[in-house]
């Protein structure tokens, strides 16, 4: 499987969205796209009762990416074997996250200033592994923010072995700015990631950060080997409906028109979710975007939102769904 045609287009990994039941669902809207995982913490992963809750996935949702979190080296090789052996596609090590959660943990964008640990890290989880490993990292973090921080972190990284960066065009504040914050309140600097590409044409570098329609997605793809979208997906995900054609070139029209037509063909999988005992909330919370800016819209997410928790007194998650959609008006 060529993961740099579909590296075109990849998902963000998100915590509490880019879990395996929104994965199944991006891919009814597109064949190709590069689907991440939610990052899942190398030392939980190997600790916990059941790796299922954290590696399961259909086949239906390949060519998938699984994300690891932590810092050191033997823990994320054995958490990297463990990928594979789920039959996930690619391995990616999080450089990039600024939460507490992470900072406590010592990784994520805590990473960047840990080069040579990240060095260590990727070349553990290689050895490891015969399907690739890739960073996703930021441009700086606190005042360490030059061109100069930068390239340096990803010279010493590429030095160990890696081709494939995946960079979030904002730096990174590990005190005084949240999560949601460190998503929007750092400027972009999109020229940090198109120079990295030109000085360093080997490495195959997708860019993260700011990008919502699939013009903006062609642009950067004129200089760049991938765009990684995130929230627009999850919060607007029709928009990758033409996906397939324009970033892929994939001519073939896809089996489904509307967006009611992709909600159906997503409610085999929640019977068959909800009769292995998932909860309806967890199964609707990821549908809430999909008929954005159509007449009845805010009706449906209102009743998914409400209807999830008590899903049997309208006969179920399916039911609830089929409902829910009867209030929105699409042409």
């Amino acid at each position: 499987m060529d993961l740099d045609f579909n590296r075109k287009l990849s998902i963000a990994p998100m915590l509490d969205c880019t879990d395996r039941h929104e994965r199944y669902f991006l891919r009814l809207l597109s064949k190709h796209i590069l689907l991440y995982s939610e990052m899942v913490v190398a030392s939980g992963l190997l600790h916990c009762d059941n790796p299922e809750m954290f590696l399961g996935h259909e086949p239906l949702e390949q060519p998938a990416v699984l994300q690891l979190g932590g810092s050191n080296p033997t823990d994320l090789a054995r958490a990297s074997k463990l990928v594979e052996a789920a039959g996930f596609n690619e391995v990616n090590l999080n450089c990039g996250c600024p939460s507490d959660r992470v900072q406590n943990g010592n990784f994520g964008a805590c990473l960047m200033k840990e080069k040579h640990t990240v060095a260590d890290c990727f070349k553990a989880m290689q050895d490891a592994v015969s399907i690739p490993v890739s960073i996703k990292c930021r441009i700086g973090v606190d005042e360490l923010d030059s061109w100069e921080f930068f390239t340096d972190f990803v010279q010493t990284t590429k030095d160990a072995g890696c081709r494939i960066f995946i960079v979030h065009a904002r730096k990174a504040w590990l005190k005084g700015l949240s999560p949601k914050e460190n998503r929007e309140v750092p400027p972009l600097h999109y020229d940090f990631v198109h120079r990295l590409k030109a000085e360093m044409p080997d490495l195959n570098i997708s860019i993260n950060g700011g990008i919502k329609t699939l013009d903006q997605v062609e642009e950067q793809l004129q200089d760049l080997d991938g765009v990684m979208v995130g929230r627009e997906a999850y919060e607007n995900p029709w928009f990758l409906r033409d996906a397939d054609e324009r970033i892929f070139g994939d001519k073939t029209p896809s089996p489904y028109a509307s967006r009611k037509a992709v909600l159906e063909a997503y409610l085999p999988y929640v019977e068959k979710q909800t009769a292995e005992g998932c909860p309806a909330t967890i199964l609707v919370k990821h549908l809430y975007g999909l008929f954005t800016g159509l007449p009845g819209a805010r009706k449906y997410r209102q009743l998914l939102s409400n209807g999830a928790p008590r899903a049997a007194e309208y006969g179920g998650a399916v039911a609830l769904i089929q409902k829910a959609m009867d209030l929105v008006q699409e042409d």
